[in-house]
């Protein structure tokens, strides 16, 4: 019998962890409102280029992906199953934003070093959330 995934109590750091999970889902939530209610206008000429040549798609993809994941995250400081498929979900919708940031050929133009990096590790951080989740689930920290 394979002892690493039989049920444990809870961890001292799990709350940490899910609030930690929370408050970067909440940033995404944050990130996604503030590029809703920009006025180009007001952007200097290269930011004006780059929100202007992000498709609309794009941009909604991260905003299902941010409250998806919020929601999911949530879940998991409630200790609740549903955490899993709701990150799993707002992983594969992250992942689809990322490749559309790469896909529109006049935005990836325009996407600078630490552009391509913070898209990275927005797409890492997403992925080690919905791990936790999956780790809680195995060790029975969710209900």
């Amino acid at each position: 019998m394979d002892e690493r995934f039989t049920p444990r109590p809870v961890a001292r750091w799990f709350t940490f962890a899910a609030l930690g999970s929370l408050l970067f889902m909440l940033l995404g939530c944050a990130v996604y409102g503030m590029h809703i209610y920009t006025d180009p206008t007001t952007l200097p000429l290269d930011q004006r280029a780059m929100f202007e040549a992000e498709p609309k798609w794009v941009t909604s993809l991260l905003g299902v992906a941010a409250v998806v994941g919020t929601v999911g995250a949530v879940m998991i400081l409630l200790r609740r199953r549903i955490a899993v498929p709701l990150l799993l979900v707002s992983l594969i919708i992250a992942v689809a934003w990322g490749i559309g940031l790469f896909a529109a050929p006049r935005l990836r133009d325009l996407l600078s070093t630490s552009d391509i990096a913070a898209v990275i590790i927005a797409l890492a951080l997403t992925w080690t959330i919905y791990w936790f989740a999956r780790h809680s689930r195995q060790r029975g920290w969710l209900r």
